[in-house]
């Protein structure tokens, strides 16, 4: 379990951020220890997202500054390629290569960035791919596998990186029902494992089992961050009260 002794891996201060008029970021301030689960929850259009992608600066920022591993990251050119190397991301999507095999989808950036020779990508690539669960399906296309299966490999791709922070937004919203928890089940796997994660999800049961800290966010703000079971159990704002009714209702 992460602590406030445990080293710093991501830091976000006084971050913000506009698309045209809507301030979608307001005033950030986050801090990620190593081995910490945060999980970012919130109703639709709170920011969520818009927090995780600027993590890797795939969102710019209009203002602040956010740390990887103690360095500021930069706005762009070869110093964030590899300071983003550092970050793995899971979208929603699955983003996989359509025309390349499972295996070459993971080997591909170990390769690439990390200069591996063949052999070794390939094994450590199968290894991942057993750790999620679909070693058997390495010799596929991403177009023949489920999409359980498909963001199952997007998540080795991401893990074969050896990442300091994972980063998964909304990785189970495009799925149908019974395969949302094989991905789960991957997820808090990683986290009882120590990998450094923050989660952008509608899945609270995941939240409740798997995050060191819950991140309530609406209206472009964080307004709570707690334990989850102080979070479920006695939220402060009526904001979160609302939130938490409506959904757990259901």
């Amino acid at each position: 379990m992460a602590s406030e002794e445990s080293p710093v891996v991501a830091e976000l201060r006084h971050v913000d951020k506009h698309f045209g008029q809507l301030h979608v970021l307001k005033d950030i301030n986050l801090t990620i220890h190593k081995g910490e689960v945060v999980v970012v929850i919130g109703p639709s259009g709170s920011g969520k997202s818009t927090l995780c992608r600027t993590i890797n600066r795939l969102e710019p920022i209009d203002s602040g500054e956010i740390y990887v591993g103690g360095k500021l990251l930069p706005q762009e050119g070869k110093a964030l390629a590899k300071l983003r190397a550092e970050v793995g991301m899971v979208f929603q999507s699955f983003n996989l290569f359509a025309h390349k095999t499972i295996l070459d989808n993971v080997t591909l950036g170990p390769r690439k960035a990390r200069k591996q020779d063949k052999a070794a990508a390939e094994k450590e690539a199968l290894e991942l791919l057993d750790r999620v669960g679909i070693a058997n399906q390495a010799s596929k296309l991403p177009a023949q596998l489920s999409g359980g299966q498909q963001q199952r490999a997007a998540i080795a791709r991401a893990l074969a990186m050896h990442p300091q922070l994972m980063l998964f937004d909304e990785p189970t919203s495009a799925l149908d029902p019974e395969m949302i928890n094989e991905v789960l089940e991957v997820m808090v796997s990683l986290a009882a494992e120590g990998m450094t994660m923050v989660v952008v999800t509608h899945e609270m049961g995941f939240a409740r089992r798997a995050a060191h800290r819950v991140l309530f966010m609406a209206d472009g703000q964080i307004l709570e961050e707690a334990p989850p079971e102080d979070f479920f159990t006695h939220p402060q704002t009526d904001r979160a009260k609302d939130f938490l009714a409506k959904i757990l209702q259901h």
